[in-house]
């Protein structure tokens, strides 16, 4: 497993980010690019490993600005107006450097439009100068998702819409928790058991997934149990990219729903089933069903619903879930 147990610390869910998102003035210009979500909202439940790129290698702030540069597909690093810099082989080396050291994390927020730590839509120009393609990602980001492909990763800028950060925070959580279980020593009882935890969130994301993760544990002797949790941790995290929506939760919520119908009166039925509806069709947020169905499992307790990540994939004061 790509995963090095030894480097990983349970006790704290660590966060790579690019260190203007936390405020941090080492933008070109001497500036930040500071996120509120990220500085005020949920640092207080991560610890974030700052890194810029650009000011590790040297180039000092104030800089020159940098972009990519296509040479008949040789990428450069180069100055935008000094063409004379070249940052290239600096930037790949210390980015090769840097993310072999990164396996204890369990999550990644970038800068929005950087060369170096752009997660997507970064600019690719012609050594004349007219723009080629805006479909590359920064060099250090480019290295960070191929060294660690299962990593959620999101830039600064996508994390202001509620779709996007909530999905980012849920996948973080989940990856940590996946984390914490190898680093305690992997076992077919803990896999099946982790799984037994997701189920209901991984129904919600990509039903296809919820049928193949199933069957992926079916039988954990056919194969090295080490390969079969690469499996299914890459399905997983496959799954929960996969942004639901209320087609998704609600069918996810009417599972959950049938487990109460034999401990429940018809009032209560009808409430829940009233409740999930007007979430369907978008006058209630998703907090408003789950809040309920948490409600009724302290009124009527079930050991296997209590512990669906997905009545509370992360903490409540995170609040992601009202604006879904």
């Amino acid at each position: 497993m790509k995963f090095i147990a030894s480097e990983f610390d349970s006790n704290s869910i660590k966060v790579g980010v690019s260190a203007c998102v936390v405020g941090q003035p080492v933008r070109f210009d001497g500036g930040h690019k500071q996120s509120t979500f990220a500085q005020s909202d949920l640092s207080p439940f991560v610890e974030y490993v700052p890194v810029c790129p650009e000011v590790a290698i040297g180039m000092g702030v104030p800089r020159p600005t940098i972009r990519l540069v296509d040479h008949d597909g040789d990428i450069r690093v180069q100055g935008s107006t000094k063409k004379e810099i070249d940052v290239t082989e600096d930037l790949r080396a210390f980015s090769h450097e840097q993310v072999t050291h990164l396996n204890g994390l369990s999550g990644y927020i970038v800068c929005a439009k950087s060369p170096t730590c752009g997660f997507q839509r970064i600019k690719i120009y012609h050594p004349e100068g007219h723009l080629l393609t805006n479909d590359s990602a920064g060099v250090y980001t480019q290295a960070l998702m191929k060294a660690h492909p299962l990593l959620p990763i999101e830039d600064n800028g996508r994390l202001c819409d509620p779709v996007l950060k909530e999905n980012f925070v849920t996948r973080v959580f989940a990856y940590h928790d996946w984390q914490t279980m190898v680093a305690s020593g992997i076992t077919p009882q803990k896999m099946v058991e982790f799984h037994s935890r997701y189920k209901f969130l991984v129904m919600a994301n990509h039903v296809p997934s919820y049928r193949m993760l199933g069957e992926l544990l079916g039988d954990l002797k056919r194969a090295p149990l080490e390969d079969i949790a690469d499996e299914y941790i890459a399905g997983l995290m496959f799954a929960l990219t996969q942004r639901p929506g209320r087609k998704g939760n609600t069918n996810a919520l009417m599972h959950l729903q049938g487990y109460f119908k034999r401990f429940i009166g018809s009032d209560e039925r009808q409430a829940l089933a009233d409740v999930i509806d007007k979430y369907r069709v978008g006058e209630l947020p998703l907090m408003a069903p789950i809040t309920l169905l948490r409600h009724l499992l302290v009124k009527f307790p079930n050991q296997y619903l209590s512990q669906q990540v997905y009545l509370k994939p992360y903490p409540d004061k995170l609040a992601l879930r009202n604006l879904l």
